[in-house]
């Protein structure tokens, strides 16, 4: 091992109003390092080297990155800050009017949700922020629908060029623009390039090892450069998108297309989520450090799955669930080890 110190990475699946289970756990993850360190105001942005979302994981790393207006090294949003956004907006930007709701046939021949209630939050938490702006190295994925091929937004690409420099609030649109839900994103470069872009979800719903993978080529520092997999600590957190879902062969043998659209989005989402944990369960444990890879997958308990139900009752609900996550024993231990890591490789 050549680097003195763990390059330190979080990664945030995708999900839609299920980010409340995440970033309600990131809730308890702040709050251990504000004991552990003494420091009341420390908050998740200045304890990781990079953080990775896809989808509503995507809009929290823009949350969790946003600098401070005072200080722009810093973060402005705290982790509760985050959990608020869900809480204060989700049903707003879940609502149907019902002339939408009769065009769209409830989204079987549209999208379903109007795009001015997610835009117009996302404009109120960033406004003209630009993704070189925040205050460390990001990875957020959207998948290009014109070229068919990944596109992901890097707070490090983006300083060295104005052709990979977007506004965030327009990165937080196109990760989450979920085909079925929103209308696909049309975003510009600051050099003028625009991109018709869609849900990273599509293609890596769980954004680890994407993260892995772009964590290879930067340096974080003096005693962080070029990490390999034994010089990286990645802490993963699911929202419940992996719970068991029960299709028997009776039910599903003579499914059409309307039936198969929504339970298979379900399935590769969750499919994909798996795949990535096995991956880097193999390369932890080829280089004799699993203890470095961290993964939280939590249940939904009385919540429900649907990545649309904003309700008030299904909002509670999935706050609750990220609240007794974060209270199971398994998962206090591995916040307590997560914590360490940060703060002995900070």
């Amino acid at each position: 091992m050549l680097n003195k110190k763990l390059t330190r990475i979080l990664s945030i699946d995708g999900g839609g109003i299920r980010g409340i289970i995440p970033a309600q756990i990131l809730v308890t993850l702040e709050k251990i390092l504000q004991k552990r360190t003494g420091k009341p105001d420390v908050k998740l942005g200045d304890y990781f080297d990079l953080i990775a979302g896809t989808s509503t994981g995507g809009i929290l790393t823009c949350i969790y990155l946003t600098p401070d207006k005072l200080d722009n090294k810093r973060p402005r949003f705290s982790s509760e800050d985050a959990v608020n956004l869900y809480m204060e907006h989700g049903s707003h930007i879940f609502s149907i009017p019902w002339q939408k709701k009769v065009r769209s046939l409830s989204g079987y021949i549209d999208e379903k949700y109007p795009s001015d209630p997610i835009e117009s939050v996302l404009l109120n938490y960033f406004g003209d922020l630009e993704l070189k702006q925040l205050i460390k190295p990001c990875l957020v994925s959207a998948y290009d629908v014109y070229d068919s091929k990944a596109h992901f937004f890097t707070q490090q690409d983006a300083r060295l060029t104005e052709g990979k420099n977007f506004y965030v609030r327009d990165v937080a649109r196109a990760t989450s623009a979920a085909p079925t839900y929103f209308e696909a994103a049309k975003v510009t470069s600051m050099s003028g390039v625009s991109y018709p872009l869609i849900d990273g979800g599509v293609f890596a719903n769980n954004p680890a090892l994407c993260s892995y993978a772009e964590a290879r080529q930067w340096d974080f520092g003096p005693d962080k450069l070029k990490p390999n997999a034994a010089e990286m600590m990645i802490f993963s957190i699911g929202n419940g998108g992996s719970a068991k879902m029960f299709y028997n062969h009776d039910k599903v043998k003579n499914w059409g297309t309307l039936e198969w659209i929504k339970p298979l989005i379900n399935i590769m989402m969750s499919g994909v989520n798996q795949t990535v944990h096995y991956q880097l369960n193999q390369i932890y444990q080829a280089v004799g450090r699993i203890e470095q890879y961290i993964r939280i997958e939590p249940s939904l308990n009385n919540a429900q799955s649907d990545m649309d139900n904003a309700s008030s009752k299904n909002l509670r609900a999935l706050k609750e669930a990220g609240i007794k996550a974060s209270e199971m024993e398994e998962n206090i231990e591995k916040l307590e080890k997560v914590a360490r890591m940060l703060i002995d490789n900070h």
